[in-house]
Protein backbone atom coordinates (compact mmCIF):
# COMPACT_ATOMS: atom_id res chain seq x y z
CA UNK A 1 0.00 0.00 0.00
CA UNK A 2 1.28 3.45 -0.85
CA UNK A 3 1.74 5.91 1.99
CA UNK A 4 -1.12 8.34 2.46
CA UNK A 5 0.12 11.90 2.15
CA UNK A 6 -1.93 14.98 2.84
CA UNK A 7 -3.24 16.72 -0.27
CA UNK A 8 -3.61 20.49 -0.48
CA UNK A 9 -6.70 21.58 1.43
CA UNK A 10 -7.94 23.61 -1.53
CA UNK A 11 -6.94 21.18 -4.27
CA UNK A 12 -9.18 21.15 -7.38
CA UNK A 13 -10.26 17.59 -6.61
CA UNK A 14 -11.36 18.58 -3.12
CA UNK A 15 -13.36 21.52 -4.46
CA UNK A 16 -15.06 19.27 -7.02
CA UNK A 17 -15.86 16.62 -4.40
CA UNK A 18 -17.30 19.20 -2.00
CA UNK A 19 -19.33 20.77 -4.81
CA UNK A 20 -20.72 17.35 -5.71
CA UNK A 21 -21.74 16.63 -2.12
CA UNK A 22 -23.36 20.08 -1.77
CA UNK A 23 -25.29 19.53 -5.01
CA UNK A 24 -26.70 16.27 -3.60
CA UNK A 25 -27.77 18.05 -0.40
CA UNK A 26 -29.46 20.80 -2.42
CA UNK A 27 -31.41 18.13 -4.30
CA UNK A 28 -32.85 16.87 -1.02
CA UNK A 29 -33.67 20.42 0.07
CA UNK A 30 -35.46 21.30 -3.17
CA UNK A 31 -37.54 18.12 -3.49
CA UNK A 32 -38.23 18.02 0.23
CA UNK A 33 -39.29 21.66 0.05
CA UNK A 34 -41.84 20.83 -2.64
CA UNK A 35 -43.34 18.10 -0.48
CA UNK A 36 -43.43 20.29 2.62
CA UNK A 37 -45.07 23.10 0.62
CA UNK A 38 -47.75 20.75 -0.68
CA UNK A 39 -48.32 19.25 2.76
CA UNK A 40 -49.92 22.55 3.76
CA UNK A 41 -52.92 21.56 1.70
CA UNK A 42 -53.17 17.77 1.88
CA UNK A 43 -51.09 14.61 2.21
CA UNK A 44 -52.82 13.03 -0.80
CA UNK A 45 -50.18 14.28 -3.20
CA UNK A 46 -47.60 12.10 -1.46
CA UNK A 47 -49.33 9.09 -3.01
CA UNK A 48 -48.24 10.41 -6.41
CA UNK A 49 -44.75 10.06 -7.79
CA UNK A 50 -42.18 12.80 -7.34
CA UNK A 51 -41.86 13.26 -11.10
CA UNK A 52 -45.44 14.53 -11.27
CA UNK A 53 -44.03 17.86 -10.14
CA UNK A 54 -42.66 18.12 -13.69
CA UNK A 55 -46.23 18.31 -15.02
CA UNK A 56 -47.09 21.43 -13.03
CA UNK A 57 -45.86 24.93 -12.25
CA UNK A 58 -43.09 23.53 -10.00
CA UNK A 59 -41.36 21.83 -12.92
CA UNK A 60 -38.39 24.20 -12.78
CA UNK A 61 -37.78 23.25 -9.15
CA UNK A 62 -37.98 19.54 -9.92
CA UNK A 63 -35.74 19.83 -12.98
CA UNK A 64 -33.19 21.93 -11.10
CA UNK A 65 -33.07 19.37 -8.27
CA UNK A 66 -32.50 16.43 -10.60
CA UNK A 67 -29.92 18.27 -12.70
CA UNK A 68 -28.02 19.11 -9.51
CA UNK A 69 -28.09 15.43 -8.57
CA UNK A 70 -26.80 14.45 -12.03
CA UNK A 71 -23.95 16.97 -11.89
CA UNK A 72 -23.13 16.16 -8.28
CA UNK A 73 -23.01 12.44 -8.99
CA UNK A 74 -20.77 12.98 -12.02
CA UNK A 75 -18.42 15.17 -9.99
CA UNK A 76 -18.20 12.58 -7.21
CA UNK A 77 -17.45 9.79 -9.68
CA UNK A 78 -14.76 11.86 -11.37
CA UNK A 79 -13.00 12.45 -8.05
CA UNK A 80 -13.20 8.79 -7.05
CA UNK A 81 -11.56 7.82 -10.33
CA UNK A 82 -8.98 10.58 -10.07
CA UNK A 83 -7.98 9.50 -6.56
CA UNK A 84 -7.69 5.83 -7.49
CA UNK A 85 -10.73 4.53 -5.56
CA UNK A 86 -12.14 3.00 -8.75
CA UNK A 87 -11.46 2.97 -12.51
CA UNK A 88 -13.52 4.42 -15.34
CA UNK A 89 -13.90 0.99 -16.94
CA UNK A 90 -14.95 -0.79 -13.72
CA UNK A 91 -18.50 -2.11 -13.41
CA UNK A 92 -18.99 0.12 -10.36
CA UNK A 93 -18.06 3.27 -12.31
CA UNK A 94 -20.21 2.27 -15.28
CA UNK A 95 -23.19 1.63 -12.99
CA UNK A 96 -22.64 4.96 -11.23
CA UNK A 97 -22.56 6.69 -14.63
CA UNK A 98 -25.74 4.82 -15.62
CA UNK A 99 -27.42 6.27 -12.52
CA UNK A 100 -26.62 9.77 -13.80
CA UNK A 101 -27.76 8.94 -17.34
CA UNK A 102 -31.06 7.58 -16.04
CA UNK A 103 -31.67 10.74 -14.02
CA UNK A 104 -30.86 12.89 -17.06
CA UNK A 105 -33.49 11.00 -19.08
CA UNK A 106 -36.02 11.67 -16.32
CA UNK A 107 -35.47 15.41 -16.77
CA UNK A 108 -35.35 15.49 -20.56
CA UNK A 109 -38.43 13.29 -20.95
CA UNK A 110 -41.17 14.11 -18.40
CA UNK A 111 -43.54 11.36 -17.30
CA UNK A 112 -46.81 10.73 -19.10
CA UNK A 113 -49.65 13.13 -18.52
CA UNK A 114 -52.39 10.52 -18.39
CA UNK A 115 -55.03 13.19 -18.94
CA UNK A 116 -53.66 13.29 -22.50
CA UNK A 117 -52.50 9.70 -22.91
CA UNK A 118 -49.32 7.63 -23.28
CA UNK A 119 -46.32 8.95 -25.19
CA UNK A 120 -42.89 7.83 -26.37
CA UNK A 121 -41.31 10.39 -24.04
CA UNK A 122 -43.21 8.90 -21.12
CA UNK A 123 -41.85 5.48 -21.96
CA UNK A 124 -38.29 6.84 -22.05
CA UNK A 125 -38.97 8.51 -18.69
CA UNK A 126 -39.96 5.17 -17.16
CA UNK A 127 -36.86 3.53 -18.61
CA UNK A 128 -34.67 6.28 -17.20
CA UNK A 129 -36.24 5.92 -13.76
CA UNK A 130 -35.76 2.15 -13.79
CA UNK A 131 -32.17 2.49 -14.98
CA UNK A 132 -31.33 4.94 -12.20
CA UNK A 133 -33.08 2.98 -9.45
CA UNK A 134 -31.37 -0.29 -10.39
CA UNK A 135 -27.92 1.11 -11.23
CA UNK A 136 -27.28 2.99 -7.99
CA UNK A 137 -27.46 0.00 -5.59
CA UNK A 138 -25.24 -1.98 -7.96
CA UNK A 139 -22.74 0.88 -8.12
CA UNK A 140 -22.64 1.35 -4.34
CA UNK A 141 -22.16 -2.33 -3.51
CA UNK A 142 -19.50 -2.92 -6.17
CA UNK A 143 -17.66 0.29 -5.38
CA UNK A 144 -17.43 -0.68 -1.73
CA UNK A 145 -16.68 -4.40 -2.04
CA UNK A 146 -12.88 -4.27 -2.52
CA UNK A 147 -12.40 -1.71 0.25
CA UNK A 148 -14.53 -3.00 3.14
CA UNK A 149 -11.53 -4.34 5.10
CA UNK A 150 -9.12 -1.65 4.05
CA UNK A 151 -7.59 0.24 7.01
CA UNK A 152 -7.96 3.60 5.26
CA UNK A 153 -11.28 3.42 3.39
CA UNK A 154 -12.94 0.50 5.18
CA UNK A 155 -15.43 2.61 7.16
CA UNK A 156 -16.47 4.59 4.06
CA UNK A 157 -16.80 1.37 2.09
CA UNK A 158 -18.96 -0.33 4.71
CA UNK A 159 -21.31 2.65 4.93
CA UNK A 160 -21.55 2.77 1.15
CA UNK A 161 -22.27 -0.95 0.95
CA UNK A 162 -24.94 -0.74 3.66
CA UNK A 163 -26.73 2.12 1.87
CA UNK A 164 -26.51 0.24 -1.42
CA UNK A 165 -28.13 -2.83 0.12
CA UNK A 166 -30.77 -0.65 1.80
CA UNK A 167 -31.53 0.95 -1.57
CA UNK A 168 -31.97 -2.48 -3.13
CA UNK A 169 -34.30 -3.45 -0.29
CA UNK A 170 -36.33 -0.27 -0.80
CA UNK A 171 -36.83 -1.29 -4.43
CA UNK A 172 -38.38 -4.67 -3.57
CA UNK A 173 -41.97 -3.35 -3.09
CA UNK A 174 -41.94 -2.27 -6.73
CA UNK A 175 -40.74 -5.72 -7.79
CA UNK A 176 -43.56 -7.23 -5.71
CA UNK A 177 -46.09 -4.96 -7.41
CA UNK A 178 -44.81 -5.97 -10.85
CA UNK A 179 -45.08 -9.65 -9.87
CA UNK A 180 -48.68 -9.14 -8.70
CA UNK A 181 -49.46 -7.45 -12.00
CA UNK A 182 -48.02 -10.40 -13.92
CA UNK A 183 -49.98 -12.98 -11.89
CA UNK A 184 -53.26 -11.24 -11.06
CA UNK A 185 -53.42 -8.46 -13.61
CA UNK A 186 -53.85 -5.59 -11.14
CA UNK A 187 -51.98 -2.49 -12.43
CA UNK A 188 -48.69 -2.54 -10.57
CA UNK A 189 -48.89 1.13 -9.60
CA UNK A 190 -52.11 0.37 -7.71
CA UNK A 191 -50.71 -2.56 -5.75
CA UNK A 192 -48.60 -0.32 -3.52
CA UNK A 193 -48.75 3.34 -2.41
CA UNK A 194 -46.33 4.22 -5.18
CA UNK A 195 -45.62 7.79 -4.09
CA UNK A 196 -44.58 6.75 -0.58
CA UNK A 197 -42.50 3.82 -1.85
CA UNK A 198 -40.77 5.99 -4.44
CA UNK A 199 -39.92 8.65 -1.86
CA UNK A 200 -38.39 6.05 0.44
CA UNK A 201 -36.41 4.61 -2.47
CA UNK A 202 -35.22 8.02 -3.66
CA UNK A 203 -34.24 9.04 -0.13
CA UNK A 204 -32.12 5.93 0.45
CA UNK A 205 -30.42 6.25 -2.93
CA UNK A 206 -29.69 9.95 -2.56
CA UNK A 207 -28.27 9.34 0.92
CA UNK A 208 -26.12 6.58 -0.62
CA UNK A 209 -24.78 9.08 -3.16
CA UNK A 210 -24.08 11.55 -0.38
CA UNK A 211 -22.15 8.90 1.57
CA UNK A 212 -20.10 8.19 -1.56
CA UNK A 213 -19.60 11.93 -1.91
CA UNK A 214 -18.18 12.14 1.60
CA UNK A 215 -15.87 9.27 0.69
CA UNK A 216 -14.72 11.30 -2.33
CA UNK A 217 -14.07 14.31 -0.10
CA UNK A 218 -12.03 12.14 2.27
CA UNK A 219 -10.09 10.70 -0.67
CA UNK A 220 -8.86 14.17 -1.62
CA UNK A 221 -6.91 14.30 1.63
CA UNK A 222 -4.47 11.73 0.26
CA UNK A 223 -2.22 12.24 -2.71
CA UNK A 224 -2.97 10.19 -5.86
CA UNK A 225 -0.30 7.71 -7.07
CA UNK A 226 2.70 9.36 -8.70
CA UNK A 227 3.51 8.65 -12.33
CA UNK A 228 5.05 5.23 -12.72
CA UNK A 229 3.95 4.02 -9.28
CA UNK A 230 1.31 1.30 -8.77
CA UNK A 231 -2.19 2.41 -7.97
CA UNK A 232 -3.29 2.64 -4.37
CA UNK A 233 -5.11 -0.65 -3.80
CA UNK A 234 -7.15 -2.14 -0.98
CA UNK A 235 -5.16 -4.37 1.28
CA UNK A 236 -7.36 -7.45 0.90
CA UNK A 237 -7.88 -7.65 -2.85
CA UNK A 238 -7.34 -5.87 -6.12
CA UNK A 239 -10.14 -4.22 -8.04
Amino acid sequence: MLPVDPAPTRSPARVVALAGAVAVVLTVVLVGGLDVYRLGGSTRHLRRTISEYALGPQRWVFDTAVVLLVLGSAAILAVLVRRGVTRWNSVAAVAFAAWSVGLALVVVFPKNNWAIGPSVGGGIHRFGSLLAFVALPVAAVLLARPWRRDPVWGAHARRTSALGLLSALAFTPILYAIAVNAVVGTPWWRVIPLGYVERLLVLTEVVAVLVVGLWAVAATRSAPPAAGQPEYKPSNTSR
